[in-house]
């Protein structure tokens, strides 16, 4: 404000050195030459420093402000009350924490897909009697909801040479009854690793290792031989029943196997010189057994008493 009053008082209309230029009609030829180079000179000299003062001011004023208002982001956050995590997120980010570690990508993919890319690139063509394991959903003729995220493998495939290693997590469906251990509708994590020299031991290796970050260094893992159209062999692996009472017995928590030739054909791989392994799992399934759930329909239930302890 001080400095809007000096303005005005040597500078505006009717300010001092205003007036003085204003005289200089009153001079003769020479002065006024000079009088008028002079106050030319001064008016220069002082919108000059009227302008510097002015950015000082302004930059005093935004440094108080910045003092006054700084926000220290080292600080922690405060607690919010705004909810919690489902237990499903929960899992599934302990899920695709552990393989991210081991060096996989995450990719997501459609949840209605076509039927190329849910069956026939997975080397389940029409009439294969492997159809019959998935009750499919269909959106019309040639697209269907998703029934399990192994789809994106293909696309990742087609999109990329390898190395590939890539966890594909999503929610998949099938037209199926519920039960304790059955939901229409759940979530699946896929995983991928393509490249040249992998094998089976490779496979092991990465599968016990996620064994071991998700359930404890204590885990034993088991592979037996099990069948799924798009790898060759096929195993599925269980852990040691650590929940069951007196800690014996094995549980499956996932399938798993060697990528069938005829996928990486099929992508544009040759797999004469390439080799990977693939492998799913249910994060509910993991929960449940994780945490002691007996009855897979509580996820989805709504149910406030069921999801607060989580």
């Amino acid at each position: 404000d001080e400095l809007e009053q000096w303005r005005v008082r040597i500078l505006g209309r009717r300010g001092e050195l205003t007036g003085i230029l204003r005289g200089l009609a009153q001079l003769d030829l020479e002065e006024r030459r000079q009088v008028g180079a002079l106050g030319n000179q001064a008016k220069a000299a002082l919108e000059e420093g009227l302008e510097k003062r002015g950015r000082d001011i302004s930059e005093a004023r935004l440094a108080q402000v910045a003092d006054l208002e700084r926000i220290d982001v080292t600080l922690p956050g405060r607690p919010v009350a705004t909810g919690r995590l489902h237990p499903t997120t929960q899992v599934l980010r302990e899920i695709t924490d552990a393989f991210v570690a081991m060096g996989f990508s995450i990719v997501e993919g459609p949840e209605v897909e076509w039927d190329h890319y849910n069956f026939e690139m997975l080397n389940i063509p029409q009439g294969h009697p492997a159809r019959d394991m998935w009750n499919t959903l269909w959106v019309d003729y040639v697209n269907e909801l998703r029934t399990h995220t192994s789809p994106m493998q293909a696309r990742v495939m087609e999109s990329v040479q390898p190395p590939v290693r890539v966890i594909v997590p999503g929610k998949c469906y099938r037209y199926e009854a519920t039960d304790a251990t059955h939901e229409w509708h759940f979530y699946q994590v896929e995983g991928l690793a393509v490249d040249e020299g992998i094998t089976f031991a490779d496979l092991k290796g990465t599968l016990y290792e996620f064994a071991r970050r998700l359930f404890g260094t204590e885990r034993k893992v088991r592979f037996r031989c099990d069948y799924f159209p798009f790898v060759e062999p096929g195993v599925d692996m269980s852990i040691d029943c650590f929940s069951c009472e007196g800690s014996s017995g094995w549980i499956e928590i996932m399938g798993a196997g060697m990528v069938h030739p005829r996928v990486l054909a099929g992508v544009g791989y040759d797999p004469e010189k390439y080799t990977g392994f693939a492998f799913g799992l249910g994060p509910e399934r993991i929960a449940m057994l994780k945490y002691g759930i007996d009855d897979i329909r509580h996820f989805y239930s709504n149910d406030l008493r069921f999801l607060r302890q989580f």
